[in-house]
């Protein structure tokens, strides 16, 4: 099946490569008069010419079946792509422009053909061929970097659960944002299957749901004290980390050929190191105008190192994220066992 695939797009390729080749890449017609030839004429104006050097060779060709013929291409085989080059065109400045490319993994056989692509699946019971237009450049390389931003909203998990609004430290989901800026890179190990891996700079931020609790650093450990003397209007701790993160990815929708069309699943762990942390407190005075600002080095009590898992789930062009933080985010002993964990979307 895969050969006669081969003759076929041999003989296409003067239809669709050299009837575009033939005005920049002219044909030596001389050469070929000098020469004897067997020509195989196809459709209104396709032909594949066999051009021979000697009788001898011609007498040997008469031999050959098409099986041989291709056999006899000895065709090299690009370590790194998998691709077989068939047919190639030289142009005067010594360049040369591949036509026909053969990819063969398993029972899997991808044949191009200028613009056109013909995909031979023979892993099942029936043979599948499917044939697509138009170019197909760099859609799933085996490796690539790219840049992505994380948008979510933070809490955190005591005791696996969420904290009551009577705790000082409850969040406020709509203010407690995290912002990630990642630079990543994805391997591909097999067909749908990648391994992402990269770094990135994260800035939390918990806004307290009570914004008349400022936290403010102790003698040993965070306190929450609230402020009866003044009217708070946000009360908040932030921090920042530099972080790295490995993933095990997921492309169903590259698995059945179907580009973005699909699901993507990722999950895997990651790593950081905190640069920064302080509290802000933002208040005005009784019967007073004007707002003010306190702001504290809280980060003494951080932890300053973070690691836990995080996992993506990716539907057409949208990728939502979950990251849970399986240390805590203060010391020991140094404030509340909060276990941070953020929801959010990729873009």
């Amino acid at each position: 099946m895969k050969k006669y695939l081969l003759l076929i797009c041999l003989m296409a390729l003067v239809q669709v490569a050299f009837a575009n080749n033939l005005k920049e890449n002219p044909v030596l017609t001389e050469t070929l008069v000098l020469k004897d030839s067997v020509v195989v004429e196809f459709g209104k104006s396709g032909r594949v010419v066999i051009i021979v050097d000697s009788k001898e060779d011609f007498e040997k060709l008469k031999l050959m079946n098409i099986n041989q013929i291709i056999s006899e291409l000895d065709l090299e085989q690009n370590p790194e792509t998998g691709e077989l080059t068939i047919v190639e065109v030289k142009r005067r400045d010594g360049s040369v422009k591949e036509v026909v490319k053969v990819r063969e993994d398993g029972n899997e056989t991808e044949v191009n053909v200028g613009g056109v692509r013909v995909y031979v699946d023979e892993s099942g019971e029936n043979t599948k061929v499917k044939v697509e237009t138009g170019t197909r450049k760099n859609e799933d390389p085996s490796f690539r970097t790219y840049f992505n931003v994380d948008l979510g909203v933070n809490n955190y998990l005591d005791n696996g659960k969420f904290p009551t609004s009577d705790n000082p430290y409850a969040v406020k989901g709509w203010g407690s944002w995290q912002v990630g800026l990642n630079f990543m890179a994805a391997q591909r190990i097999s067909k749908g299957f990648y391994w992402d891996f990269g770094m990135g700079f994260h800035f939390y931020n918990f806004k307290f749901e009570n914004r008349d609790y400022q936290a403010v650093r102790g003698d040993d450990q965070i306190e929450f004290i609230q402020r009866t003397d003044v009217d708070g209007f946000k009360s908040k701790i932030s921090s920042s980390y530099i972080t790295a993160m490995t993933m095990l990815e997921l492309d169903f929708g590259k698995m059945n050929d179907n580009g973005r069309k699909g699901f993507r699943i990722a999950a895997g762990p990651y790593a950081g190191y905190r640069l920064g942390g302080q509290s802000k407190y933002v208040y005005e005075e009784i019967g007073g105008s004007g707002r003010s600002k306190d702001k504290e080095a809280t980060g003494l009590y951080l932890e300053n190192f973070r690691y836990g898992i995080r996992g993506e789930l990716g539907v057409g062009r949208v990728k939502f994220f979950t990251s849970y933080d399986l240390n805590e985010l203060f010391q020991d002993g140094k404030g509340p066992e909060l276990n941070p964990i953020t929801f959010g979307v990729v873009f």
